[in-house]
């Protein structure tokens, strides 16, 4: 007697024969074709439905239906997925069945047969034209195709279609949503057109201005951004968006700083966003600025805890030991009181002004860790090393011994202990290649600071020699080479940096300010340092380097001016030394006194200003 064979791997037929009987079984069909044991009971609920109960609505499960589907589904499964796309789009247009277009656009997609999932969803929308998930499916289609300018039509009718209440949350995401096109020209156009009729209404006017004032800036064009966001601030100045819109222009776009100023003026308990202001100020090094922006929230709210530790690390780096302690000293009383240390999406700006995210405390451990190191380094400004010791000794954190030993290094060295203080360094465990870069450069850092440069090159020596074409690494190298007077292979150094990463302000800047403090290739210098205030416009320390340039090759008054303004953004004895040498040769002596009080004041031991007062034998 012949014995029937199943194969390991089902055939088509015997794949067809499973997947109908479980199809059966699951509808209650016996294995012979008679009624499962509820059938009759489910006629019953279906032809007479209970009173009081809305009526059972039948599925449209068809018996071609049927057969589409489990085909549709078997050829899938053998690879022909064109047969299958072409099936169940059929029996979508039959149908008009949401599921269905839905199926064959992901068929086609995964078969990444676009044009064919592109087709699915226009005969989907023309099937179903009130549907917003057809529309979104065109859409994003129309992106991944690169064919943005299409967008415009289905973006409006999908916005058209969204209840008043959530519209001005869709408008925002608009940009976002057509992120992934690399076209972004094109998009601008397209978010524009779209948008545009929703910029007329009062209730969508600031967020449609915003949305396109954002995909222009996306495009590479911050003048067509500022101009809508200036027209979205004018119409609501006290609205959130055109001022996150400004914060993002300001690195490239001075001019859109009057929209975050208004929008604070409007609403000044906005904590995110005067938290925001306070980064970009931060990072242009107008630190004084940055400062006074805290100061204001922490009267406003003195209840919150993130503002007190930026304030804080901003009053060190303007080495104002006593009131980074005062701040300080309110965030771990808030911290331990349970206050949060994270204030909302915003960044906090957590240890330092210049942080990364991944820094920015999280739990309040954390968070109290970064509290007391900045409480450390104050008290060594204020040289009580044995109070920075009790700050460092409440630290218990593995993954930040290599800071607390540095700063343990740090008030050794100054103690006369430094072979000690190297050696602390030298013994911190190395987990990753990382840790032992960072070991390299917070021992060059120790004896810099004690102005052992030539030592400190040999350190980085070593770093350059272990991470190759590190450009920090090599800028740090060059930047000691000129404390050593090896100003040949700093400007090697620093053209090396500039070949690797076109886009570092600082190597730049570094290049031309050293020039022109040797009078040599002036209007190479001046060139140098205007390219670095393209990269990084409004930097006050690249601004002083312009106006030493300018004074160089004898432009006085563009060089009081320049200097005016980064003494103004950023009070930095440095800074006062330029400032007040140029004031002094220009006959206002008495201006010039007043600045390198200042400078003084904040910085007596600074080498830049001891030398220039030195120098021009000025008396204060």
């Amino acid at each position: 007697m012949p014995v029937l064979r199943v194969p390991s791997r089902p055939g088509r037929v015997t794949a067809l024969v499973l997947a109908l009987g479980g199809l059966l079984l699951h509808l209650g069909v016996g294995a012979a074709g008679t009624p499962g044991p509820a059938r009759g009971t489910i006629d019953k609920a279906i032809a007479k439905p209970l009173a009081g109960k809305p009526p059972v609505e039948n599925s449209k499960l068809d018996a071609p239906l049927f057969f589409d589907l489990l085909m549709g589904e078997l050829e899938l499964r053998e690879g022909e997925a064109g047969m299958a796309y072409q099936r169940l789009l059929a029996a979508a247009r039959r149908t008009s069945d949401e599921q269905l277009f839905k199926r064959a656009t992901d068929i086609a997609l995964q078969a990444r047969a676009g044009d064919q999932a592109l087709a699915a969803t226009l005969a989907w929308r023309q099937a179903l034209p009130e549907s917003q998930d057809a529309l979104r499916y065109q859409i994003q289609l129309l992106v991944a195709l690169n064919r943005v300018a299409e967008v415009d039509e289905p973006l409006g009718d999908l916005l058209r279609m969204s209840p008043l209440p959530a519209l001005p949350a869709m408008i925002d995401a608009v940009p976002r949503f057509l992120a992934r096109s690399t076209d972004r020209q094109s998009v601008a156009v397209a978010v524009e057109k779209a948008l545009s009729p929703f910029a007329g209404t009062a209730e969508t006017r600031t967020s449609a201005l915003v949305a396109i004032g954002r995909a222009w800036l996306g495009a590479g064009n911050p003048t067509r951004a500022l101009d809508f966001d200036r027209r979205a601030a004018a119409g609501d100045p006290g609205a959130e968006g055109p001022a996150l819109l400004a914060l993002d222009l300001m690195p490239t776009t001075p001019a859109a700083e009057p929209i975050v100023v208004a929008q604070l003026a409007a609403k000044p308990g906005n904590a995110s966003v005067r938290l925001l202001y306070v980064r970009s100020l931060a990072t242009a090094q107008r630190l004084d600025e940055a400062a006074a922006q805290l100061a204001t929230l922490t009267r406003s709210d003195p209840g919150l805890a993130p503002p007190w530790l930026t304030l804080g690390a901003l009053q060190l780096e303007l080495r104002r030991p006593k009131e980074a302690v005062a701040a300080l000293q309110n965030y771990v009383r808030l911290v331990e009181a349970g206050a949060p240390v994270i204030l909302g999406p915003a960044p906090t700006l957590a240890a330092t002004v210049d942080s990364d995210d991944d820094d920015t405390p999280s739990s309040s451990s954390a968070a109290l860790t970064q509290a007391w190191l900045l409480l450390a380094q104050a008290a060594e400004q204020q040289q009580d090393f044995a109070g920075a010791e009790r700050w460092l000794a409440r630290i218990d954190n593995p993954k930040r011994i290599l800071e607390v030993q540095a700063r343990r290094a740090s008030l050794l060295a100054r103690q006369g202990k430094l072979a000690e203080a190297r050696e602390l360094i030298r013994r911190v465990p190395e987990q990753t290649s990382g840790d032992a870069r960072a070991k390299l450069v917070a021992e060059a850092a120790l004896l810099r600071d004690r102005k052992l440069f030539s030592e400190a090159s040999k350190v980085l020596a070593q770093a350059n020699k272990a991470f190759p074409d590190d450009v920090d690494l090599l800028y740090e190298q060059a930047m000691t080479d000129e404390k050593l007077d090896r100003l040949d292979e700093m400007e090697r150094l620093l053209r090396r940096v500039i070949a690797i990463k076109p886009d570092h302000p600082h190597a730049y800047n570094a290049l031309g300010y050293s020039l022109a403090e040797r009078r040599i290739r002036l209007p190479e210098a001046r060139t140098l340092i205007q390219k670095a205030l393209e990269l990084s416009p409004g930097d006050p320390s690249i601004t002083d380097s312009l106006g030493w340039v300018e004074y160089r090759l004898g432009n006085r008054d563009e060089a009081i001016r320049l200097l005016r303004g980064a003494y103004q953004a950023r009070p930095d004895p440095e800074i006062a030394a330029h400032l007040g040498e140029v004031l002094w040769s220009a006959g206002q002596p008495e201006e010039a006194r007043r600045v390198f009080r200042e400078g003084r004041s904040r910085d007596a031991a600074n080498d830049v200003l001891r030398e220039t007062l030195a120098r021009l034998r000025v008396v204060l």
